[in-house]
């Protein structure tokens, strides 16, 4: 057992936590707690995650992590390829200005042909000979055809009764249905290092995730009236996933700037360092 195997087990034991209670608080399995304690770092899904482990182990057993990371630097591995999140993020927001340069440029351009119209149009409309406005009386006089007849005055001279006109029914409305309420993503509160989410307004979670950054290790539980794993494993850049739960939901991210997160059309802020996040999602059904 590692030098820091035993300052994490010793915290546990005086604190008196299991490691099937520490599994439960920390949402990591009972064997990478073990291989954290017996400092068997292979064992764990990539060295990213043996800090992220590391430290939520020591938050969860009362000791400060980011002393407990700084006094044993040198036996932790240190994770990789963390410098090339800068980079894609300089290249993704060039990208989204040049879009937005062009979009501005495209509808100025369009603008600038309605306006050119509008004056063209107006221009013939106030001139064009046809005008009812322009147009002069005719010396002719009217033609007998050309006259309007009133419809009294023809039924008395010819002595017939006069027929009565047919009244236009009037159609009943039809009511229109009340729209159906717009469904709510609310952030409740941040305790013991997990968000919390409350859903309302829907039937299910529709969780979408996308991995941007570097690979990232994902947990998705379902907690119903049984707590089950809907989805474990290592997702890499490009990937992107979608989970319907239909209960709430306790996600896990081993390194949370590494993703884009969205749940039921709402965009859910995750975090921009990497470390691991918590997320449970209540959905509060009607």
């Amino acid at each position: 057992m590692s030098d820091l195997g035993q300052l994490l087990r010793k915290a546990r034991m005086e604190n008196k936590i299991s490691l099937d209670d520490l599994q439960e608080t920390t949402k990591i399995r009972k064997r990478y707690l073990e291989a954290i304690e017996d400092g068997n770092y292979k064992v764990l899904p990539g060295t990213f995650y043996v800090r992220a482990f590391i430290k939520s182990y020591s938050e969860a057993v009362g000791l400060d992590p980011n002393e407990v990371l700084r006094l044993y630097q040198n036996v932790i591995p240190a994770h990789e390829q963390e410098q090339l999140i800068e980079p894609i993020r300089s290249k993704r927001t060039r990208r989204n200005t040049e879009k937005i340069g062009k979009w501005a440029s495209n509808v100025m351009m369009v603008s600038f042909v309605v306006l050119i119209l509008g004056i063209i149009y107006y221009y013939l409309n106030m001139h064009y000979p046809g005008n009812p406005i322009d147009a002069k009386p005719s010396d002719e006089p009217n033609r007998v055809t050309d006259k309007k007849l009133d419809p009294s005055s023809t039924n008395l001279n010819s002595g017939s009764a006069a027929v009565p006109l047919t009244e236009k029914k009037t159609e009943p409305s039809v009511p229109t249905p009340p729209p159906a309420p717009k469904i709510e993503v609310k952030f409740v509160k941040s305790q013991s290092g997990t968000d919390y989410y409350s859903v309302s307004n829907a039937d299910k979670l529709t969780i979408q995730m996308k991995v941007t950054g570097e690979a990232c290790w994902v947990q998705i539980d379902s907690l119903g009236q049984e707590r089950n794993i809907v989805e474990q494993g290592t997702y890499t850049n490009g990937k992107s996933q979608t989970w319907e739960v239909a209960n709430s939901a306790f996600l896990i991210f081993g390194r949370s700037n590494a993703i884009e997160l969205t749940v039921n059309g709402t965009l859910v802020q995750v975090g921009d360092t990497p470390n691991a996040k918590r997320i449970q999602i209540d959905l509060q059904k009607v």
